[in-house]
C-alpha cells in the first residue's frame, strides 16, 4: 500500500472514531491534534531514515483512540496488524490504577516498544504545550509540566531531534505558571 493512500486510510479511521469529539480549549476537531501529532512524528523520521515513518504514523494517528474512544485493542489489531496495536495500547493510560502513577505506567510499556512509539509520546506532549485552558489552577499547570520532564527524561534517548524541540517547549511552557 502507498504511504498516502494509508495516511488516508489511518486518518479516515481516526477521524470517525473521535467523530464526536472536540480539542479542549478551542473546540477544534480532535482530529486536527491527531494531525499535529503526526506532523511532529513525520518530521522527526525525516531527521533518521531508520525509523519506520509508516509505522510511527499510524501509531500517531491513532494513539488517543483506545483511551478516549469506545475503540478496542482488536479493532486496532484487525485493521492495522499487531504492531500497530500493541503501539497504541502502550500509549494508552490504564483508568484502572491511580491517576498519580498512570504516566509512569503508561512510560514503563512505552519503553518496551519500538522507538517510534516514544517519539508518538514526545510529539503528543510537545503538541499538548500549549497555552492551558483557562479552567486550569497553577497546581494542574505545573503537575502537566512535570510529566513533561518526566516524559522527557524517560524517552529522549529515541531522537535526539525531537527530544531537543520537547525541551525547548517544557522550558517555554513554564512562563504558565512562574
Amino acid at each position: 500500500m502507498y504511504y498516502n493512500d494509508l495516511y488516508q486510510k489511518t486518518i479516515n479511521f481516526a477521524a470517525n472514531a473521535h467523530k464526536d469529539q472536540k480539542m479542549p480549549g478551542n473546540n477544534f476537531p480532535y482530529v486536527v491534534h491527531l494531525s499535529t501529532v503526526c506532523m511532529e512524528v513525520i518530521t522527526c523520521c525525516l531527521t533518521d531514515l531508520n525509523l519506520d515513518i509508516m509505522f510511527a504514523m499510524q501509531v500517531a494517528l491513532l494513539h488517543d483512540t483506545i483511551e478516549d474512544t469506545e475503540t478496542s485493542y482488536e479493532d486496532i489489531k484487525d485493521n492495522f496488524g499487531d504492531n500497530i496495536a500493541q503501539g497504541v495500547l502502550a500509549l494508552t493510560k490504564n483508568k484502572n490504577i491511580a491517576k498519580e502513577i498512570r504516566m509512569q505506567d503508561s512510560l514503563d510499556r512505552i519503553i518496551t516498544q519500538p522507538k517510534e512509539v516514544w517519539i508518538v509520546k514526545m510529539a503528543d506532549r510537545i503538541t499538548n504545550l500549549q497555552e492551558p485552558p483557562k479552567e486550569w489552577s497553577i497546581e494542574k499547570i505545573k503537575n502537566y509540566h512535570n510529566e513533561a520532564i518526566l516524559i522527557y527524561k524517560t524517552l529522549n534517548k529515541a531522537n535526539t531531534t525531537i527530544g531537543d524541540r520537547l525541551i525547548l517547549k517544557i522550558e517555554n511552557y513554564r512562563k504558565y505558571f512562574m
